[in-house]
């Protein structure tokens, strides 16, 4: 199988996979401009390298959220 231009890129589903995160975090992420990803043919791809030095650095666990009370 030879290479092609996008073996170093990694899909949205496939990079939240590998971060243990739902797709539609990574999506929020990009959009923070928190992880680098191109927009090609409708799709978000994430280069491996980029991905790998954000993972390095993320900690999935959500933050403390505020008590929200009724009253």
């Amino acid at each position: 199988m030879s290479a092609t231009p996008f073996d170093n890129y990694l899909d949205l589903v496939e990079a939240a996979r590998i971060l243990r995160i739902h797709p539609q975090s990574l999506r929020r992420l990009i959009k923070q401009k928190k992880v680098p990803a191109i927009l090609f043919a409708g799709k978000y791809l994430i280069e491996r390298d980029k991905l790998e030095m954000f993972q390095a650095n993320y900690d999935p666990r959500p933050g403390r959220k505020p008590i929200r009370r009724l009253l």
